[in-house]
Protein backbone atom coordinates (compact mmCIF):
# COMPACT_ATOMS: atom_id res chain seq x y z
CA UNK A 1 0.00 0.00 0.00
CA UNK A 2 1.06 3.19 -1.18
CA UNK A 3 0.47 5.60 2.17
CA UNK A 4 -1.37 7.15 0.39
CA UNK A 5 -4.93 6.70 1.49
CA UNK A 6 -3.27 6.55 4.99
CA UNK A 7 -3.20 9.54 7.70
CA UNK A 8 -0.75 11.25 8.37
CA UNK A 9 0.33 11.08 11.76
CA UNK A 10 3.04 13.28 13.72
CA UNK A 11 5.42 11.28 15.42
CA UNK A 12 7.56 14.35 16.99
CA UNK A 13 7.69 18.00 15.95
CA UNK A 14 10.45 20.52 17.32
CA UNK A 15 10.93 24.43 16.39
CA UNK A 16 11.87 23.70 12.57
CA UNK A 17 11.29 20.16 12.27
CA UNK A 18 8.53 17.81 12.17
CA UNK A 19 8.90 13.94 11.59
CA UNK A 20 5.72 11.77 10.62
CA UNK A 21 4.41 8.85 8.93
CA UNK A 22 2.07 7.69 6.82
CA UNK A 23 1.30 4.13 6.59
CA UNK A 24 4.71 2.62 6.15
CA UNK A 25 6.25 5.83 5.38
CA UNK A 26 8.63 8.06 7.62
CA UNK A 27 9.30 11.30 6.42
CA UNK A 28 9.84 15.08 7.90
CA UNK A 29 8.61 18.30 7.05
CA UNK A 30 8.84 21.96 8.28
CA UNK A 31 7.18 22.72 11.38
CA UNK A 32 4.61 25.83 11.12
CA UNK A 33 4.59 25.81 7.57
CA UNK A 34 7.96 27.30 7.25
CA UNK A 35 9.83 27.11 3.96
CA UNK A 36 12.89 28.06 2.01
CA UNK A 37 14.15 30.61 -0.43
CA UNK A 38 17.34 29.39 -1.84
CA UNK A 39 19.33 32.11 -3.96
CA UNK A 40 21.27 31.79 -7.18
CA UNK A 41 23.18 35.04 -7.21
CA UNK A 42 24.65 35.54 -10.74
CA UNK A 43 26.62 38.68 -11.56
CA UNK A 44 29.76 39.28 -14.24
CA UNK A 45 30.33 35.70 -14.90
CA UNK A 46 30.58 35.17 -11.37
CA UNK A 47 28.24 33.27 -8.87
CA UNK A 48 27.78 33.50 -5.31
CA UNK A 49 28.28 30.06 -2.98
CA UNK A 50 28.60 29.82 0.54
CA UNK A 51 30.46 27.48 2.61
CA UNK A 52 29.29 26.91 6.16
CA UNK A 53 29.50 23.41 8.57
CA UNK A 54 25.84 21.32 8.48
CA UNK A 55 26.02 19.22 11.53
CA UNK A 56 23.68 16.35 10.19
CA UNK A 57 26.56 16.13 7.69
CA UNK A 58 29.54 16.78 10.21
CA UNK A 59 31.05 18.59 7.44
CA UNK A 60 31.08 22.34 5.50
CA UNK A 61 29.28 22.35 2.80
CA UNK A 62 29.20 24.43 -0.56
CA UNK A 63 25.99 25.38 -1.33
CA UNK A 64 23.94 28.33 -2.92
CA UNK A 65 22.63 31.05 -0.36
CA UNK A 66 19.69 29.98 1.39
CA UNK A 67 17.22 30.39 4.04
CA UNK A 68 13.71 30.24 6.03
CA UNK A 69 10.81 32.54 4.69
CA UNK A 70 9.01 33.49 7.89
CA UNK A 71 11.29 32.29 10.66
CA UNK A 72 12.22 35.96 11.67
CA UNK A 73 8.87 37.85 11.12
CA UNK A 74 5.63 35.91 10.36
CA UNK A 75 4.10 37.03 7.18
CA UNK A 76 7.62 37.60 5.40
CA UNK A 77 7.10 36.77 1.97
CA UNK A 78 9.41 34.76 -0.51
CA UNK A 79 11.75 37.74 -1.52
CA UNK A 80 11.40 39.70 1.25
CA UNK A 81 13.18 36.66 2.72
CA UNK A 82 15.55 35.93 0.07
CA UNK A 83 16.81 39.19 -0.20
CA UNK A 84 17.18 39.36 3.96
CA UNK A 85 19.23 36.02 3.66
CA UNK A 86 21.13 36.80 0.87
CA UNK A 87 22.26 40.17 2.48
CA UNK A 88 23.09 38.06 5.74
CA UNK A 89 24.83 35.49 4.25
CA UNK A 90 27.13 36.95 1.54
CA UNK A 91 27.09 40.51 2.26
CA UNK A 92 25.51 41.40 -1.13
CA UNK A 93 22.14 43.29 -2.08
CA UNK A 94 19.89 42.33 -5.65
CA UNK A 95 18.61 45.07 -7.40
CA UNK A 96 16.26 42.55 -8.93
CA UNK A 97 14.84 39.40 -7.42
CA UNK A 98 12.56 36.93 -9.25
CA UNK A 99 11.15 33.81 -8.30
CA UNK A 100 11.73 30.71 -10.93
CA UNK A 101 10.27 28.04 -9.75
CA UNK A 102 9.20 25.95 -6.77
CA UNK A 103 11.17 22.59 -6.12
CA UNK A 104 12.06 19.82 -4.01
CA UNK A 105 15.39 18.41 -3.08
CA UNK A 106 14.54 14.98 -1.42
CA UNK A 107 11.05 14.05 -1.96
CA UNK A 108 11.67 10.42 -0.65
CA UNK A 109 12.23 11.59 2.95
CA UNK A 110 11.63 15.21 2.66
CA UNK A 111 8.59 17.27 1.78
CA UNK A 112 10.27 20.65 2.27
CA UNK A 113 9.57 22.75 -0.95
CA UNK A 114 11.95 25.63 -1.96
CA UNK A 115 11.55 28.52 -4.12
CA UNK A 116 14.58 29.01 -5.99
CA UNK A 117 15.16 33.14 -6.25
CA UNK A 118 17.64 34.98 -9.31
CA UNK A 119 19.48 37.77 -7.76
CA UNK A 120 20.39 39.96 -10.19
CA UNK A 121 22.11 43.56 -9.99
CA UNK A 122 24.56 42.40 -7.19
CA UNK A 123 26.15 45.35 -5.03
CA UNK A 124 28.52 44.46 -1.83
CA UNK A 125 27.27 46.20 1.47
CA UNK A 126 28.96 43.91 4.03
CA UNK A 127 31.36 41.29 4.93
CA UNK A 128 28.09 38.71 5.12
CA UNK A 129 29.45 35.83 6.92
CA UNK A 130 25.68 34.79 8.40
CA UNK A 131 23.98 35.96 11.82
CA UNK A 132 25.89 34.63 15.48
CA UNK A 133 27.03 31.46 15.11
CA UNK A 134 26.67 30.78 10.92
CA UNK A 135 30.30 31.20 10.15
CA UNK A 136 29.40 31.21 6.76
CA UNK A 137 32.41 31.85 3.90
CA UNK A 138 31.33 33.30 0.85
CA UNK A 139 32.96 32.67 -2.57
CA UNK A 140 32.67 34.41 -5.60
CA UNK A 141 33.45 32.05 -8.30
CA UNK A 142 33.71 32.43 -12.19
CA UNK A 143 31.32 30.16 -13.67
CA UNK A 144 34.19 29.24 -16.13
CA UNK A 145 36.27 27.81 -13.05
CA UNK A 146 33.21 26.26 -11.01
CA UNK A 147 33.96 22.79 -11.92
CA UNK A 148 37.55 22.96 -10.71
CA UNK A 149 36.67 25.39 -7.89
CA UNK A 150 33.86 22.21 -6.64
CA UNK A 151 36.62 19.85 -7.39
CA UNK A 152 39.22 21.32 -5.28
CA UNK A 153 36.57 21.89 -2.36
CA UNK A 154 35.41 18.13 -2.34
CA UNK A 155 39.07 17.51 -2.28
CA UNK A 156 39.70 19.42 1.27
CA UNK A 157 36.71 17.50 2.18
CA UNK A 158 33.90 19.28 1.65
CA UNK A 159 30.20 18.25 0.44
CA UNK A 160 28.53 19.73 -2.44
CA UNK A 161 24.57 20.28 -2.18
CA UNK A 162 22.46 18.78 -5.35
CA UNK A 163 20.93 21.84 -6.43
CA UNK A 164 24.43 23.12 -7.49
CA UNK A 165 23.77 20.81 -10.03
CA UNK A 166 21.35 22.69 -11.72
CA UNK A 167 23.39 25.81 -11.79
CA UNK A 168 24.56 24.82 -15.74
CA UNK A 169 20.87 25.27 -16.78
CA UNK A 170 20.11 28.57 -14.75
CA UNK A 171 23.30 30.61 -15.86
CA UNK A 172 21.16 31.00 -19.42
Amino acid sequence: MSGQDQAETIVWQGRFITAKTRGQWEYVSRARGIKAAVILALEDDHVLLVEQFRVPLGANCIELPAGLIGDHEEGEDTLESAARELEEETGYRAEKLEIVGQFYSSPGMLSESFSLVRARGLTKVSEGGGVDGENITVHRVSLSELSQFIQGKRSEGCVVDVKLLMLPGMIA
